[in-house]
């Protein structure tokens, strides 16, 4: 069975956007796309929410092709363009773009069917409605978060929607040197 991983950056109290969506406080670098650069190889889908699939699709089939693209653009535009997508979207659910599938209704059975094809694991790439959605019908497998020192008080919380306690193993973890830290954990 495929597996689903939440990818996130989150802030040290548990949020992956402030009130309004927003998120400057991430702390990305080379060294950060490099390691994502990798990880993200061993993946052949994503699956997003809809307002993440709208703003990834508007920048990554041509990202790579900028003359000023840097390798990370680059690398990731193309696996980009490759990628099979999944969509969470009661709104776009009758859409047809090539190598995406819409999902609106259903969603615990469709994901769960998508779960058993052939394929490596599905990466959630942000998209906090989404992951709280799949939250409720326990279908995240593992979690990447990417912790940024940084506090927020307030905003979009990473976890919610869970309704039973959830135990998780450290698989790896990675501190990078811009003070962020990458924890790799597995359901138990």
């Amino acid at each position: 069975m495929r597996k689903l991983v939440s990818f996130f950056h989150v802030s040290l109290d548990g949020y992956v956007a402030g009130l309004n969506g927003e998120m400057d406080w991430i702390k990305v670098d080379e060294e950060i796309f490099e390691h994502v650069g990798e990880r993200v190889k061993e993946s052949d889908t994503a699956l997003y929410g809809r307002v993440t699939w709208q703003m990834m699709e508007g920048y990554w089939p041509t990202a790579g092709d900028e003359p000023n693209a840097s390798k990370h653009d680059i690398e990731h535009s193309a696996w980009y363009k490759k990628a099979g997508k999944i969509v969470l979207s009661k709104s776009m659910q009758h859409e047809q773009v090539p190598n995406t599938v819409f999902i609106g209704e259903d969603v615990e059975d469709r994901v769960k069917a998508l779960k058993q094809q052939a394929g490596t694991e599905i990466l959630i790439f942000g998209s906090p409605s989404a992951t709280h959605s799949l939250l409720q019908y326990d279908l995240i497998d593992e979690f990447w978060l990417f912790v940024n020192p940084i506090l927020l008080g307030k905003g979009v919380p990473l976890f919610k929607n869970v309704t039973e306690k959830t135990q998780l193993t450290l698989a790896s973890s990675k501190t990078f040197s811009n003070g962020v830290v990458c924890m790799h954990y597995k359901k138990a």
